[in-house]
């Protein structure tokens, strides 16, 4: 594995995960590097084992921190590094993904535009008895390497999810253990929410009150509450920059990456991992949108579940995972010579103030969130010429969104809109965090003079021609729709000029964000 891997695990120690592990910490020989691993001859540091470090670094496994070097550093003088924010710029360096359709952000990207469907029958659990038994459920993950096993045992898995997306956003960004060496940690922020936290966690803890207090998970409350997944990876990475979590239900991963992208904005960061993280497909996840009568109860033909704009649509899929971006000023980006996939523009949040689960009957609040987006990102409507939509496969929820975006930009024929969600099914708090991802993963030969736009890169791939995702399952779209502007179910060329991306929460919750291809 790559030495950018390796840089992203190292050991650390702090109470919660010394404790979760049962770690000693010899601090007798003054000579000796401390190491609080558990285990055999392997060893294993706090967030990933030596053994698959050493194997990942081919330099062998490096000892873990002293505990004042990583929570204490000497600091001479506070100085002042406020910048003029006005000058500066937000890029995206890195993309982690953890989803139904892969775990990286090429693979994932590349099911995308063939068309293919994450939804399955539950494996996780027994769930014949109840109405609605698809979702899209993650078939094959490890946290080996990315997160020590007698954590990840104890863990939820949003955590799981979190911390993995999280350093391959890193890894992807060409985050080495050089460049990690030399950051200045102080400026380096983890900003990852969820919506719905810890619920296994939590779960599992009532479960266990049943038979003794004396028989429930010690860190069942920390590690149920949505904050701790961001602050378990601060403490992994030493970065002690703005560490917190939004919880805004299905707009979370928006709210953090537009709060990410202010905190660089406002010279309190340079780099900031962002997004979002939920793993609902547990009983009581599934017996609770299956209560309010949210889900689709299409089970026999799982991969046509998920249709948004169908006339047949019956409710949305729940999908599970999390998608993480790696903002950075741009300055700071050239600097370290990293290879810069998009711009970010800017974004706004609003409130529906009109019901705690249906949409704005006018969609007032869309609108006005849409409107905001692109006043602070310093766009016009023209410009805006691909929406990746929140469109969730719901009665109410697909048209008025639809109605809200022909209401922003009228009839314009160059406007093409998707839903990620048709294939890989609603991730809850980490669905803007996956969408994010798949807009940005959109290449384009852009011609823009007046906004200074040229084109988004593919990792590893030149300039050219762009391809954006279909829309599956949309075999009889509704009457109110204009089909004009959906992308059909094939993938279609696209040159983004920008890309607008929705999500939209319970308690009505507004977000849209904006990237744009860098020049």
């Amino acid at each position: 594995m790559s030495a950018a891997a390796a840089a992203v695990a190292p050991p650390l120690c702090t109470w919660i995960v010394a404790a979760c592990l049962s770690a000693t910490c010899g601090a007798d020989d003054k000579d000796k590097k401390r190491s609080c691993g558990g285990g055999g001859g392997s060893g294993s540091g706090l967030f990933g084992t030596r053994r698959h470090l050493a194997a990942r670094r081919r330099g062998g496994a490096r000892s873990g921190m002293p505990i004042a070097a990583s929570l204490h550093p000497e600091r001479g003088p506070v100085e002042n590094k406020k910048s003029d924010t006005k000058q500066r710029r937000v890029v995206v360096t890195g993309m982690g993904v953890v989803t139904p359709l892969g775990h990286e952000p090429d693979e994932f990207y590349n099911n995308l535009l063939q068309g293919v469907s994450g939804i399955s029958e539950i494996e996780a659990f027994d769930c014949s008895s109840y109405p609605t038994r698809i979702a899209g459920e993650i078939k094959s993950f490890s946290t080996d390497g990315w997160v020590a096993p007698k954590l990840a045992k104890r863990m939820d898995k949003f955590m799981q999810y979190l911390i993995v997306a999280g350093k391959k956003a890193l890894e992807n960004g060409g985050i080495t253990e050089d460049i990690m060496n030399e950051l200045d940690k102080s400026r380096c922020g983890v900003l990852i929410g969820s919506a719905m936290g810890g619920m296994k966690v939590f779960s599992d803890a009532i479960e266990a009150l049943r038979v003794s207090y004396r028989k429930m998970n010690p860190f069942c409350v920390p590690f149920a509450t949505t904050n701790m997944g961001s602050a378990i990876l601060a403490m992994d990475l030493g970065w002690m920059g703005p560490n917190y979590s939004i919880s805004t239900a299905c707009a979370t991963s928006n709210f953090c990456i537009l709060n990410a992208a202010n905190h660089i904005i406002r010279g309190e960061a340079e780099l900031m991992l962002c997004g979002g993280s939920d793993a609902p497909i547990i009983p009581i996840g599934l017996g609770g949108f299956v209560a309010c009568r949210a889900l689709s109860q299409r089970n026999n033909d799982p991969t046509k579940a998920s249709r948004p704009w169908d006339v047949d649509r019956d409710g949305f899929v729940m999908g599970e995972g999390a998608g993480v971006l790696l903002l950075e000023e741009l300055e700071h980006a050239k600097q370290r010579g990293a290879e810069i996939y998009a711009e970010f523009l800017g974004g706004s949040f609003t409130c529906d103030a009109y019901h705690m689960t249906e949409p704005h009957p006018e969609g007032k609040g869309v609108i006005l969130c849409v409107e905001n987006a692109l006043a602070d990102a310093g766009v016009t409507k023209e410009d805006i010429n691909y929406v990746n939509a929140h469109a969730t496969s719901t009665q109410m929820g697909d048209l008025k969104e639809f109605e809200a975006l022909a209401r922003c930009f009228g009839q314009n024929p160059q406007l093409r809109v998707n839903s990620t969600k048709s294939m890989t099914g609603h991730l809850l708090g980490a669905a803007g965090g996956i969408e994010a991802v798949a807009a940005i993963q959109m290449p384009g030969l852009i011609t823009c003079d007046r906004l200074s736009l040229l084109v988004v890169l593919l990792p590893t791939l030149a300039i050219r021609t762009g391809w954006i995702h279909p829309n599956i399952n949309l075999d009889n779209p509704e009457k109110n729709v204009d089909v004009s502007l959906l992308v059909g179910s094939q993938k279609e060329r696209c040159d983004v000029k920008v890309a607008l991306s929705n999500s939209f929460g319970f308690g009505g919750h507004n977000s849209s964000i904006l990237f744009a291809p860098f020049k």
